[in-house]
């Protein structure tokens, strides 16, 4: 039996350490905050609940695993919905497009419904490629650890797999290849930012995401995501994990090229293996001793990465019972696009500044175990947000109330109603996100997908520094509830069973 310490009591902890203390080792998780769950949680506001982090869930089938192989069946743990229609998307123009969940045809006759046969065929011919790009991505890019550039040329078919990936093409410029509908371009673009990234920049194999939206679903928990990580907390603690709630680490220990433990609160806790489900950026240049030579190239990979996309997100709990005449009615994931979407990414990559007139995303679950009493909504709203970087960026301690003011206005503008019947209300700051959990300029991911190189940038999960690995959104495959949970498995794969 091995002992084994786990920094942080993120998704990403909890699940590789259900499926380490399954597989025989003694667990233990250091969380520096009162409360388990990291960035995935549901907040109570009042009368409404809010899912402050993931308001989605794609390919459940990483945590119907995660709980089958330790255990338990996650249906007799979670009540997991389908949601039907996935996704309504709004256009500055007035159009709008409704996406079914779990049907490709669905979606194309949506399509082809509002913007005409050629359209819709485009559409299906996009998914089409983006399924061929799933199929041979998923094994060496998602789910194996992917160690270098060598290992992938090594591999039979390189050539011809390389050129369904086409890693030198953006996102933006496959697209073009298969359509020049405006509508259509946003929508494809938007995948970028799932990975925090920019669509001109961004690899052309992220379009995987729009295929596995569509084939495998768009589904809620019950009560909210954030359940997901209640579920992990508790299937930890009966997997016999140990829990030490307000313990920071503050450093790794380390004998040569060894990790030997962390320090908690001034106190040295040996460790056979040490799991870090902190960012990499702080694992790498926090953690560990600055003139640690083994681990330079870690630190050089994410030096020359690009930051992910913050955040800016508003928790709006609204009673309609103070609204007079017609109520909005929304789907359970909304997207408004502005007209110049170009503009959203300038504004953070380059001029880093928040974004004037940015997509608004509103997640508006019609689940009735989220509210209390009748007539009332829950809203999740997040606008995409450059990083909190006082000094070189944005600082975001300054004027952040008067830009959730300025979203509530645009959102009022876009015929919502909002202020009307406005409850209570809270937002949340690239500033705040980094102070919560950790994330270094409120950065969402990590680092971005931005470029050709990206995947190879991102932190490994076994790491140089030999019994330390790395799990979690910021490190491989990548952010997102299903990639987390499939760095949690390689992370237990890497390490083994007892």
């Amino acid at each position: 039996m091995a002992n084994v310490v786990v920094i942080g009591a993120g998704v990403g902890g909890m699940s590789a350490a259900a499926r380490l203390a399954k597989a025989g080792h003694a667990v233990t998780i250091y969380e520096a905050s009162d409360r388990t769950g990291g960035k995935c949680r549901t907040k109570w506001l009042g009368d409404y609940a809010f899912d402050v982090g993931p308001s989605l869930l794609t390919l459940p089938a990483v945590y119907r695993d995660l709980f089958l192989k330790t255990g338990k069946r996650i249906e007799h743990i979670l009540n997991l919905e389908s949601v039907d229609p996935a996704f309504e998307y709004n256009f500055a123009d007035g159009m709008a497009i409704t996406f079914p969940n779990l049907s490709l045809k669905g979606i194309c006759d949506s399509i082809e419904s509002k913007l005409g046969k050629e359209a819709g065929d485009q559409w299906h011919n996009l998914m089409q490629r983006a399924e061929h790009m799933w199929d041979v991505s998923r094994g060496p890019f998602v789910e194996s650890e992917l160690k270098s550039i060598r290992s992938l040329i090594a591999k039979k078919g390189f050539l011809s797999d390389l050129r369904v990936i086409s890693p030198l093409t953006s996102l933006r410029s496959l697209t073009s290849k298969y359509t020049t509908n405006p509508y259509l371009k946003k929508i494809i673009d938007r995948y970028a930012t799932y990975s925090g990234s920019d669509p001109r920049k961004v690899p052309a194999v992220l379009l995987t995401i729009a295929f596995v939206e569509s084939s495998f679903g768009a589904w809620h928990i019950k009560g909210g995501i954030g359940q997901l990580s209640v579920a992990l907390e508790a299937r930890c603690r009966e997997l016999g994990v140990k829990f030490e709630l307000n313990s920071p680490v503050t450093s790794i220990t380390h004998e040569g090229s060894r990790a030997t433990g962390v320090v908690v609160n001034d106190a040295k806790i040996a460790a056979d293996f040490v799991v870090a489900n902190a960012d990499a950026e702080l694992v790498y240049n926090k953690l560990l001793l600055k003139d640690l030579k083994v681990v330079s190239k870690e630190r050089k990979k994410l030096a020359s990465s690009t930051k992910s996309l913050a955040g800016f997100s508003l928790l709006l709990g609204l009673d309609n019972s103070k609204l007079a005449g017609e109520i909005p009615k929304l789907k359970h994931h909304n997207i408004y696009f502005p007209e110049d979407y170009d503009a959203e990414f300038d504004d953070i990559f380059s001029r880093k500044i928040p974004v004037d007139d940015p997509t608004i995303y509103i997640c508006a679950p019609h689940d009735p175990t989220m509210v209390k009493g009748e007539n009332k909504e829950a809203w999740f709203v997040l606008v995409n947000a450059p990083r909190h970087e006082p000094g070189n960026g944005w600082d975001w301690s300054k004027g952040s109330s008067l830009y959730a003011a300025k979203i509530i206005a645009k959102l009022d503008a876009l015929g919502l109603r909002v202020s009307e019947r406005l409850d209570v209300m809270e937002f949340q700051t690239p500033m705040d996100l980094e102070n919560s959990v950790g994330a270094p300029g409120g950065s969402i991911y990590g680092t971005s997908s931005n470029g050709a190189k990206s995947a190879f940038l991102r932190a490994s999960n076994t790491s140089p520094l030999k019994n330390l690995y790395c799990v979690g959104g910021s490190a491989h495959p990548g952010g997102g509830l299903p990639l987390v949970g499939i760095s949690a498995e390689l992370v237990a794969e890497a390490i083994g069973p007892k």
